[in-house]
């Protein structure tokens, strides 16, 4: 699905560079987690994915155009926010040029959200919202599907919930996951693979290899 290939990146297009010789293969299906401590460049990997970043050196090859995003969780909308849901996902097919007639119920359907169309978008919970954000990012039928720390600010129940749709996309769809975490649990629970960055560059395990890491963690504190 992705193949990355001597990836060096600096905002500055030159040394020191915050992605130094990262080489990485994601698979067509997999559910891959990217963890590492804040400022470890995890949301600039994926903006290089996505394209809306250059490397200065190496390549980023894709298996697909067909990408739905869903970026960090912004401040909720105001209660006011003068827009309804079915009307968010009206202008996001609009902009993005999406034929399928039936995409924003189909969408909806998916993240359980089909009741809440005509709901003001800043009415709806944080957890609430981020259905409504995935579903967006589902409205073209994607193969890949990039979230950028899902669970950010969002009460545990629909935490448990938006992983329970993304893990069943993957499982159930095929669609190839990536997605940037804070969330120990939901790494462990969900990934195939986890790609853990540091110092301008990452290590590849298997969940089971990351899972025996941290607890070798926890044995020797």
């Amino acid at each position: 699905m992705i193949q990355i290939k001597n990836l060096c990146f600096s905002y500055e297009g030159s040394e020191p560079y915050i992605l130094d010789n990262v080489n990485l293969h994601i698979p067509e299906g997999s559910y891959f987690s990217i963890v590492g401590e804040n400022g470890s460049a995890k949301s600039t990997l994926i903006k290089l994915i996505l394209k809306l970043l250059k490397p200065v050196k190496g390549s980023i090859e894709l298996g697909t155009s067909n990408i739905g995003y869903v970026p960090q969780k912004l401040d909720s909308f105001n209660s006011q926010f003068p827009i309804t849901v079915k009307e968010l996902l009206i202008n996001h097919k609009k902009v993005s040029k999406i034929d399928d007639a039936n995409s924003i119920e189909k969408s909806l359907d998916i993240v359980s959200m089909g009741a809440y169309k005509n709901k003001l978008i800043g009415s709806l919970s944080g957890g609430q919202q981020q259905k409504i954000f995935i579903g967006r990012a589902l409205m073209g039928s994607p193969k890949l599907l990039i979230l950028d720390e899902p669970s950010t600010g969002i009460d545990l129940q629909s935490q448990k919930e938006i992983y329970s749709i993304i893990k069943k996309l993957n499982v159930e769809k095929n669609i190839t996951v990536i997605s940037v975490e804070h969330n120990l649990d939901a790494v462990l629970e969900n990934s195939t693979n986890v790609y853990e960055l540091s110092s301008g560059n990452g290590i590849l395990y298997t969940c089971k290899e990351y899972k025996n890491k941290i607890l070798n963690v926890y044995k020797e504190r």
